[in-house]
């Protein structure tokens, strides 16, 4: 069934939907027709509003989970909601005030990123989740150790101290001489340098010809950079907090749900894919149940946003998980606004 466009609605029919919705949202039952004529000024009668609920459910807009009770959106009829009918309510002085002081502490920056995600999850009553890039080291020190004579172990120490050791791939039959011939010249040349700034130099020096190294050498110091450089790079850093946040009164009437959500937020490598997938454009990305495939179990809502340099890079992507029922208007903001927060940050 194709759902109707929004203008394509009676006056009366967006009014009563909109109702609907919005008391589906904040209490997570089904509304009735009478509890409707209570809480409106649509001056209809529970009769009047019973037939416009039955032609929303006709129109694939609304449901109802039983017989006799009330109508509940459903997921058509939550995206057509969240992108003609919802009115978007900016995050409070209060609000933003707990995002920034997070987002602002002194210490690492996977501490203070970790703090400001769990500020989103406390504020939207979501898991929070924030993605970014493996931050560069700052390269000190460099090492190779012979494991086989086709193996090394390549060291690399960090200007923070922080070691990362990786297995390369040697030429055959190179001596011991030529793996500290490659350490000698990392440390010679490249301390002081990022990751990036590292390879770069060494494509430099090595087309330049001006890189006193033999050829095994600088195989070795070429496949030692990129085996770090690429590894990093596949593994993006991904934060998850709140998901305690994700267990309320409503959800334990639907643990088997909550339980599959929380499986879910295991698979972080699976929630990687999904955050990069907003990583194009400028707006919010709200997926909502089955229109991603990772969450499609559980019924649960995603609402990301990439967080921008000021020179229009994508340094990272924050957002919440929570119940399709979360509520948009106020939640999508609050994640619009931790993006620019983050962006200063990570700028």
């Amino acid at each position: 069934m194709t759902t109707p466009p929004i203008h394509e609605l009676t006056d009366r029919a967006r009014d009563v939907f909109r109702i609907v919705v919005e008391s589906y949202l904040d209490s997570g039952a089904p509304v009735g027709s009478r509890t409707i004529s209570k809480i409106s000024a649509l001056n209809l009668s529970p009769a009047s509003i019973r037939n416009v609920m039955q032609d929303l459910e006709e129109a694939g807009l609304l449901a109802a989970p039983h017989t006799s009770a009330g109508r509940m959106p459903t997921q058509s009829g939550l995206r057509l909601f969240v992108d003609g009918m919802m009115q978007a309510s900016a995050p409070s002085a209060e609000e933003r005030a707990a995002i920034e002081s997070r987002a602002g502490q002194t210490g690492p920056i996977e501490e203070a990123l970790a703090s400001t995600t769990a500020a989103l999850s406390g504020l939207s009553a979501c898991a929070g989740l924030v993605l970014v890039p493996k931050a560069e080291p700052v390269l000190r020190q460099f090492g190779f150790v012979p494991l086989s004579h086709d193996r090394a172990l390549a060291v690399l120490v960090g200007e923070d101290g922080s070691v990362e050791n990786r297995v390369v791939e040697i030429p055959g039959g190179i001596d011991p001489a030529s793996l500290q011939q490659a350490a000698n010249y990392m440390n010679a040349m490249l301390g002081g340098l990022t990751l990036g700034e590292a390879r770069a130099r060494i494509e430099r020096d090595l087309g330049l010809q001006r890189a006193a190294l033999d050829s095994a050498a600088a195989a070795l110091v070429e496949r030692g950079l990129a085996v770090w450089t690429e590894d990093g790079d596949r593994r993006p850093v991904l934060i998850v907090r709140g998901q305690a946040r994700l267990i309320d009164t409503a959800a334990a009437e639907d643990l088997d749900r909550v339980r599959q959500l929380l499986d879910e937020l295991e698979g972080k490598e699976e929630i990687a894919r999904l955050l990069d997938s907003a990583r194009e454009g400028e707006a919010t990305r709200i997926f909502i149940g089955s229109e991603n495939k990772l969450f499609a179990l559980s019924g649960s809502s995603v609402i990301a946003k990439p967080v921008r340099a000021l020179d229009g890079r994508v340094v990272g992507v924050v957002g919440v998980i929570g119940p399709t029922r979360l509520n948009y208007a106020r939640v999508v903001p609050m994640v619009d606004f931790t993006a620019a927060t983050l962006a200063r940050l990570l700028a």
